[in-house]
C-alpha cells in the first residue's frame, strides 16, 4: 500500500471511530438529563395493585427518586443503602421512591420480597417516566426538593 493509501485508510478509521463514539456515547432521541434547578416533571404510575401514585403526592417533602432494575448489578448493590435511608427518614420530610424499569412483574415482585425493600417502588416497564428525566443508564437518582 502506498503512503497516500495508508493515510486515507488511517483517516477513514479515525472518522469511523469518532462517529461510533459520538453515536453511542450520547443519549438518543428525547433524552435530556435534568440539571440542578430544573423543574422535576410530574408523573403518575399505576401500581400493579391498581393504585395510582404521582410525584405530586409527595409535594412538600424531599423526594429521593431512584431509577433502577432487578437486572442491574449496581442497582442491586445500592438497595440496602436506600433501605437504610428510607428507614432513617421514615415519618419525616424525606421520601425514597424507586421506579423500576423491569418488564417482568413476577421477577420484580420476587426481588422486592426477597430483599425486603421497605420504600415505595413503582414499576414502569414502558420507561416513560425515566425518559422524562433523561435517564438512559441505571441506576440514576434525583433529589427533588419540596
Amino acid at each position: 500500500m502506498t503512503f497516500r493509501g495508508e493515510t486515507i485508510a488511517k483517516l477513514a478509521l479515525v472518522a469511523f471511530v469518532t462517529v461510533f463514539v459520538i453515536f453511542f456515547a450520547t443519549p438518543r432521541g428525547q433524552f435530556k438529563a435534568l440539571g440542578l434547578g430544573d423543574v422535576a416533571p410530574n408523573f403518575t404510575i399505576r401500581q400493579d395493585s391498581g393504585n395510582v401514585v404521582a410525584l405530586a403526592d409527595f409535594r412538600g417533602k424531599i423526594v429521593v427518586l431512584n431509577f433502577w432494575a432487578t437486572w442491574c448489578p449496581p442497582c442491586i448493590e445500592e438497595m440496602p443503602a436506600l433501605n437504610r435511608l428510607a428507614d432513617h427518614y421514615r415519618g419525616k420530610e424525606l421520601v425514597v421512591l424507586g421506579v423500576s424499569l423491569d418488564e417482568d412483574a413476577d421477577q420484580y415482585k420476587e426481588f422486592l420480597a426477597k430483599n425486603e425493600i421497605k420504600f415505595l417502588t413503582l414499576r414502569n416497564p414502558a420507561r416513560a417516566v425515566s425518559e422524562q428525566y433523561g435517564t438512559y443508564k441505571l441506576p440514576e437518582t434525583y433529589i427533588v426538593s419540596r
